[in-house]
């Protein structure tokens, strides 16, 4: 038989121009390259994943093996389970004192996929969406797959890593459809205090097109104030999504459950998205999503206080680190440091030139793994996850210090032009 067909389907390229032109997650990709380099041998101290070291609390676990003895291991609404819907509806009453329906609330395989639903039912190809840097990884690959355009607006250490009003209204143009934040911010750990939430509410107004979408993921690791959010500023309740879930603050990364809370008409189009991409979310870990929400709170208060000492350590060691400028953060458990500073200093006979190539010589050198600043929108930086132990934070900084003094080959002050 002629070897043609099968030669001719070798040459042909299967994937689409989709897949071909997204960029891969770097948070991930430095997560697997750390594995792979402990897998042969190298003691590696990964700081590149945001996931907290905790076990999930046990009243969660309880009601998660309740559910399977109970037997909810049929199909769920697509939203899901009515009670667990109920649930955020108090939840948004007693935090935010926003009244919803249950009809608003959609939970999926991840906040992350939340995400993604509320991008691909509310944006056509050529909209806009207003995006304060430093902003989480998958923010730009989540637009450029529902066809529209970011426009990253860029903020600095000095400023906190945020940006004004003044700053966002002058990017808007007649294609801007929505605007896109984390509060507490992954990287930054930066946090909108309410004033700074009123100020951006006042401008908005202006611009009813314009759809606000609010990552709360972080909510509950913050350490001054309480949470706020823009639903609760005059006029902007009934134009913004909220969208929250169990990875963070309930230690249930592996669980795969989110949420988002919104417009009704936004809420049916997610629900209508996801019934063809993966239908309802797992019936157990929405059983065990109830016991989180509806339950106590003191195994979340108790590793918000962890993360604020590890946050107080790492800010103690890092003091007096040469070219690290970073700003306390508020919320979160990451670091984004500036490190600028050393770029033009040499590492294998080249001066290091960005975050990207800095983060490599923390893997070479360190044995160390961190994030490009680069996939966050701010490319003078790198990011840290400090949820981990307070030994692994000791150590990763021992090891960068010792890094900085003796693998750079020249002072990278003297090696600018």
């Amino acid at each position: 038989m002629s070897s043609q067909p099968n030669q001719l389907a070798e040459q042909l390229q299967w994937t689409s121009k989709r897949v071909a032109q997204l960029q891969e997650s770097q948070t991930l990709a430095m997560a697997a390259r750390s594995r792979a380099l402990t897998e042969q041998g190298f003691e590696i101290i990964n700081l590149s994943l945001g996931e907290p070291d905790f076990d999930t609390p046990a009243h969660i676990q309880e009601a998660a093996c309740q559910a399977i003895h109970d037997n909810f291991s049929r199909y769920t609404p697509v939203a899901g389970y009515p009670d667990l819907r109920q649930a955020v509806v108090r939840k948004m009453d007693q935090d935010l004192q926003w009244q919803v329906r249950p009809e608003q609330v959609i939970f999926s395989t991840g906040a992350k996929q939340s995400l993604i639903n509320v991008l691909m039912a509310v944006l056509n190809p050529g909209d806009e969406v207003l995006l304060p840097a430093p902003y989480w990884v998958s923010y730009t690959g989540m637009i450029q797959m529902a066809e529209a355009q970011a426009v990253v607006l860029p903020s600095t250490a000095e400023s906190g890593y945020k940006v004004t009003a003044e700053t966002l209204e002058a990017a808007i143009t007649p294609r801007t459809r929505m605007l896109l934040y984390s509060s507490p911010c992954n990287p930054s750990g930066a946090v909108l205090q309410k004033t700074e939430l009123e100020a951006w509410a006042v401008m908005l107004r202006k611009y009813p097109n314009i759809l606000v979408v609010s990552d709360e993921i972080y909510e509950h690791i913050r350490f001054q104030g309480q949470h706020c959010s823009m639903a609760q500023c005059e006029g902007m309740a009934a134009r913004t999504v909220i969208v929250n879930g169990m990875s963070k603050g309930f230690a249930m990364t592996g669980w795969r459950l989110g949420y988002a809370v919104a417009p009704l008409e936004v809420a049916n189009a997610c629900v209508k998205l996801q019934g063809q991409f993966t239908s309802a979310t797992c019936s157990i870990a929405q059983r065990a999503a109830l016991a989180a929400l509806s339950g106590p709170m003191d195994d979340t208060h108790r590793m918000c206080d962890a993360f604020r000492q590890r946050r107080d350590l790492a800010i103690a060691e890092t003091a007096n680190l040469p070219g690290w400028d970073c700003p306390v953060p508020d919320g979160a458990f990451y670091l984004f440091p500036n490190i600028s500073y050393w770029f033009g200093a040499i590492w294998q006979g080249e001066p290091i030139g960005n975050a990207e190539r800095m983060t490599e010589f923390l893997l070479e050198e360190a044995r160390v793994a961190t994030v490009s600043g680069e996939a966050f929108g701010s490319p003078d930086c790198i990011r840290l996850s400090i949820a981990c132990s307070e030994d692994n934070i000791k150590n990763a900084i021992a090891r960068i210090r010792l890094a900085f003094q003796n693998s750079l080959s020249q002072n990278p002050l003297d090696s600018r032009p």
